[in-house]
């Protein structure tokens, strides 16, 4: 199950509120455009999908990644070797 802070985090990623618990009552929007109640319950039953989207992301970039590299005859050490 996810939390409040998690689905916060997939609402309004730039910040801008504080969470003390899990509940609605408990967010402060402080630099943000609040959200709706609904909105935030609703954010729990559409999290995992997210996140799921989110990592299956990560794993296709950084396949892309090693891929080019790859492509141009080096490794992800060969680019820890020179420092980058």
């Amino acid at each position: 199950m996810s939390s409040g802070r998690e689905v916060l985090n997939m609402l309004l990623p730039n910040g801008g509120w504080y969470i003390a618990g899990d509940d609605y009552e408990s967010i402060k929007f402080l630099e943000c455009e609040p959200i709706t109640k609904k909105q935030f319950t609703d954010g729990f039953a559409k999290y995992d999908a997210w996140k799921a989207e989110q990592d299956a992301a990560k794993v296709a970039a950084k396949q892309s990644a090693q891929a080019k590299l790859a492509a141009l005859g080096l490794t992800v050490e060969d680019l820890q070797a020179l420092g980058l």
